[in-house]
C-alpha cells in the first residue's frame, strides 16, 4: 500500500517538474505577452495553494482515500483541457483549474502515509517520500523538455492525464481496503480552530521550513541558469548543477543513513539542513569555478536532504490525526507560495547573482538560529 502511495507522490510531482521547461515556450506560441507567460506559469501555484488547503479540510472531514482519488480524476482529466487551449486566455482558465484539481492529491497523499506510519519510523517513512519527490524533480523537466520539444505541450498533458486516470483507477481497488479512517473519540474535530495551527511552535517551524525549502529553490530557478551563462557555459551545465543536489538528496534519502530521522529531533535536523542550504547558497554567490560550483550544489543536496524529512516529521509530531490533513493543507500551501515568492521578490529587487545568493543564504541561516531557539522542552501536539 505504501508503495502505491509513494508513486502518486511520484507522479503528481512529476507532473509538475515536467510543465517547468515547457510552459513558457507554449503560452508565448499562443501570443501571450511577457505578463501573461508569467501569469499563465504562476496561475498553477496560485490555485494550486487553494487546492491544498481545501484538501485539508476535506481530507479531515471525508477521509483522505476519497480526496486522493478524486484529486486524481479531476486533475487526470483537467490535463487534457490543455488540447483545446486556443488563445492565452483560455490557457489561464485551465491552468487554474489543473492547479486547482492537483492541490487536492499531495496533502491527502502525505496524510494517508502519515496515519498509517509507525511513530518509530515515521522520519525514515517521510525520508523516502522526498526521495520519490527528488527523482520526479531530476526526471520531469528532462522528459518535458525532450519530449515536448518534439511533440508539443499538449501531448505531454495528455500522457500526464492518463497516468493520472491509471493511478486513480488502480488507487480504488489498491486503496479501498485502507480507506476506513480512525473516528474521533472525542469532539475535538467539530471545535477545532485554524488558528491553532499557527500558535503551536512546532507547526509554525514546519510550515517555515516548507516555505523556505521552496523560497530557495524559486531562487535558484531563477539566478543559477543565469550566471551559468555569465560565466560561459550553456544551459545543459545548469541542468547538471541542478541534477547534482537531486542525486546527494536521494542517496541520502535512501541510504541506511535516513535512520537518523528517526534518531534525532527533527528540530535538530531541520537546523542542520537549512543551515547548509544557507552555507551553500552563501558559496554560489561567491565561486565563480564550476567544480567550485557542484561542491556548493552538493552541500545544497545534504541540506534539503535533511530539512525535507525534518519538516514533515516535525508536522506529524506536532498534528493529531484528527487535525493531520489541515496541516498538510497548509504545509503544501507553503510550498506553493513558497517557489513564486523567491523568484518574485529577488526579481523585484533586481539584485545581482552574488546579492541574490547572499540574501537567500542570510535568510536561511536566520531561519536555522529561530529554529534553535525553539528546541527548549518536548513539544506537544495541537489541542
Amino acid at each position: 500500500m505504501r508503495i502505491f502511495v509513494y508513486f502518486i507522490v511520484f507522479f503528481s510531482f512529476f507532473d509538475l517538474f515536467s510543465q517547468l521547461p515547457i510552459m513558457s515556450p507554449f503560452a508565448l506560441s499562443l501570443g501571450a505577452s511577457s505578463f501573461l507567460t508569467g501569469l499563465a506559469v504562476g496561475m498553477y501555484s496560485f490555485s494550486n495553494t487553494i487546492g491544498n488547503v481545501i484538501s485539508g479540510f476535506m481530507t479531515d472531514r471525508r477521509g483522505p482515500f476519497l480526496i486522493l482519488l478524486i484529486g486524481l480524476l479531476a486533475s487526470g482529466l483537467s490535463l487534457f483541457l490543455y488540447s483545446f487551449v486556443y488563445d492565452p486566455t483560455s490557457l489561464l482558465g485551465i491552468r487554474f483549474v489543473h492547479g486547482f484539481m492537483e492541490g487536492l492529491i499531495v496533502p491527502a497523499a502525505f496524510t494517508f502515509l502519515a496515519n498509517r506510519a509507525e511513530e518509530s519510523k515515521r522520519g525514515r517513512s517521510v525520508a523516502i517520500s522526498g526521495a520519490f519527490v527528488g527523482m520526479a524533480a531530476i526526471v520531469g523537466p528532462a522528459y518535458g523538455g525532450i519530449v515536448g520539444a518534439k511533440m508539443g505541450t499538449p501531448f505531454i498533458m495528455a500522457i500526464n492525464g492518463g497516468i493520472m486516470l491509471v493511478l486513480a483507477i488502480l488507487a480504488f481497488f489498491t486503496l479501498r481496503s485502507f480507506s476506513h479512517v480512525r473516528k474521533q473519540p472525542t469532539g475535538k474535530g467539530k471545535h477545532f480552530r485554524v488558528r491553532q495551527l499557527f500558535m503551536h511552535r512546532g507547526m509554525i517551524r514546519a510550515f517555515a521550513g516548507a516555505f523556505f525549502l521552496m523560497f530557495s529553490q524559486g531562487v535558484l530557478a531563477l539566478i543559477l541558469p543565469l550566471k551559468v551563462e555569465f560565466l560561459g557555459f550553456d544551459s545543459k551545465m545548469s541542468g547538471m548543477l541542478l541534477s547534482t543536489f537531486g542525486v546527494v538528496a536521494i542517496l541520502i534519502f535512501l541510504l541506511p543513513i535516513n535512520r537518523i530521522f528517526d534518531k534525532v529531533r527533527p528540530m535538530v535536523t531541520l537546523a542542520f539542513g537549512i543551515s547548509l542550504m544557507g552555507i551553500s547558497m552563501i558559496l554560489l554567490s561567491l565561486v565563480e569555478d564550476m567544480a567550485l560550483l557542484f561542491i556548493a550544489m552538493s552541500c545544497y543536496g545534504v541540506g534539503f536532504a535533511f530539512l525535507f524529512p525534518s519538516i514533515n516529521s516535525l508536522l506529524i509530531d506536532s498534528s493529531s490525526a484528527e487535525f493531520r490533513g489541515k496541516a498538510y493543507g497548509y504545509f503544501y500551501a507553503f510550498f506553493s507560495i513558497g517557489v513564486v515568492a523567491g523568484s518574485s521578490v529577488i526579481g523585484y529587487l533586481d539584485l545581482s547573482f552574488k546579492g541574490g545568493f547572499m540574501l537567500t543564504g542570510i535568510i536561511l541561516l536566520a531561519v536555522a538560529l529561530y529554529t534553535i531557539f525553539g528546541m527548549k522542552g518536548k513539544l506537544s501536539t495541537v489541542q
